[in-house]
């Protein structure tokens, strides 16, 4: 089998259809992230990214490379300004042993854990930061859908049934620990279920380190990153999981290791519900239902990739913690229920 991370027939590739001298191609991957994985190709032409799906796993997809280049094209058409400009999609899986397709190179700085850089914004930064990351997000979701082809990219009518019932199935197929919470809050899932359905363009991993901020004025985005999952739904539903990964200082320590909103200066969640909500036209009278959802959701995800880390399919070690996310988020999420306090 070929060494997945040999790059010689891909820098053949570029020789052929772009020009690019091979030995003046230097490919490094881009850490972070748990899932499509993102690599540097730095050129005399300048710098570039590439986008392939996980190592050793069957295309599925969330990991469907075509699909992601061409939302990315849609994007632009639609004048989408904070996303990548795609550039080449390549198919043909016999050159680095799967699809992938390669992008504008947007330079600056990912905010992805406390440790990740030296350099972090202050809390009066942050409170522009967090104000400025809730207006991208508003701008993607108003996003005109027919004209652009975005509408093409999803199928908005039952989207919200659609994904409660998916997510639930997700989460008894991943299910490894019983944790009573996170069937408690799948029943009241299915049972809270807003009849109303929004419709708008929707990215489905809306938070801090999936945006590029600007090196010297860390208030300012970018770019917003990995589309694979974005789609045509429900913009709450969207809303809801950037909430869940909207962690607080109250909340628990192992819920915060996805986002740096828990730092001072970042609006609370009730807070970014309020703003969203001034410069919104939807109804936010049911964001307890999509805060909750956002919470199982995350739980599942965390759910589907300790299983892969238990069955022996993945062996990165930040993957054994994982099932205490699940538990905790199953605790949020009912907490939330009990109190109605999101």
């Amino acid at each position: 089998m070929d060494d997945p991370r040999d790059f010689s027939k891909l820098k053949k590739h570029l020789h052929e259809r772009l020009y690019w001298k091979p030995e003046e191609i230097e490919i490094s991957q881009i850490a972070g992230g748990f899932s499509n994985l993102t690599f540097l190709i730095e050129t005399p032409l300048g710098k570039f990214a590439m986008r392939r799906p996980p190592f050793g796993e069957k295309i599925s997809k969330a990991h469907d490379m075509a699909r992601e280049c061409n939302i990315l094209v849609a994007l632009e058409k639609a004048g989408y300004s904070k996303a990548p400009k795609p550039i080449l999609l390549f198919e043909d899986e016999d050159i680095i042993g799967a699809p992938f397709f390669i992008m504008e190179f947007v330079d600056g700085l990912v905010l992805r854990n406390r440790n990740s850089t030296g350099l972090l914004p202050t809390s009066e930064e942050f409170e522009l930061l967090s104000k400025n990351s809730i207006d991208c997000l508003l701008e993607l979701h108003l996003l005109e859908l027919k004209n652009s082809g975005l509408i093409q990219l999803g199928k908005p009518e039952g989207y919200i049934q659609r994904q409660v019932e998916g997510w639930i199935d997700r989460y008894f197929r991943a299910k490894t620990d019983a944790l009573p919470e996170m069937e408690k809050v799948a029943d009241w899932l299915k049972s809270n279920r807003p009849e109303k359905e929004n419709v708008g363009f929707i990215h489905n991993d809306f938070k801090y380190d999936n945006v590029v901020v600007d090196r010297e004025k860390l208030t300012e985005i970018r770019a917003v990153l990995d589309w694979e999952m974005a789609t045509v739904g429900d913009p709450l539903m969207d809303l809801g999981t950037s909430l869940a990964y909207w962690a607080q200082e109250d909340d628990p320590e192992i819920l915060k290791m996805f986002n740096l909103t828990h730092l001072p200066g970042n609006m609370t969640r009730a807070e970014v519900i309020h703003y969203y909500d001034l410069k919104s036209p939807l109804d936010m009278s049911n964001m307890l239902f999509f805060y909750v959802f956002g919470l199982f959701k995350v739980g599942v995800i965390a759910q589907q990739i300790y299983k892969r880390y238990k069955q022996g399919f993945a062996n990165d070690p930040r993957f054994a913690a994982l099932i205490h996310v699940v538990n905790a988020a199953g605790k949020k999420a009912e907490q939330t229920i009990l109190t109605e306090k999101i």
